[in-house]
């Protein structure tokens, strides 16, 4: 099956807090942009994120013993990119909502996980799968 890349927007509080963290910390490529918005390559995907006036409430919901704050979004990288990334977002000091850590581990669907937000409180999740077959198979 080949993919199409998504497109999702999303409200920040700032946008030069948003260039640094997505841009700078993240390294994600910027494109097109104004003074109410940016473009961004999201591993692929058209990322946007739009200047807001006013905060969201984020909800948590309890997976593994951790609060996993809704909604959030991400992608799934490849399992040793995921390793890589981890590695250089923990080098750089970020908060993370929940750690890197690694769910299911010798079963159906094991994969890498961690949450962490954007300066304006956007969850984001980056996960990977041992194997990426996996994805979308139901749980033993």
């Amino acid at each position: 099956m080949s993919l199409q890349p998504f497109h999702l927007a999303i409200p920040v509080n700032n946008l030069s807090a948003t260039r640094q963290f997505y841009g700078d910390l993240l390294g994600l490529e910027e494109g097109r942009s104004n003074e109410h918005w940016i473009d961004w390559n999201f591993f692929g995907h058209q990322f946007v994120t739009h200047l807001r006036h006013e905060k969201n409430e984020v909800i948590v919901n309890q997976v593994d013993g951790h609060g996993v704050p809704v909604p959030h979004f991400g992608v799934v990288l490849e399992w040793q990119k995921w390793h890589d990334f981890s590695e250089r977002l923990r080098a750089a000091k970020m908060k993370f909502v929940i750690e890197p850590y690694i769910r299911f581990k010798g079963k159906t669907g094991e994969q890498a996980t961690m949450f962490f937000l954007d300066p304006s409180g956007n969850a984001l999740e980056f996960k990977a799968f041992k194997d990426i077959s996996q994805l979308f198979a139901k749980y033993e």
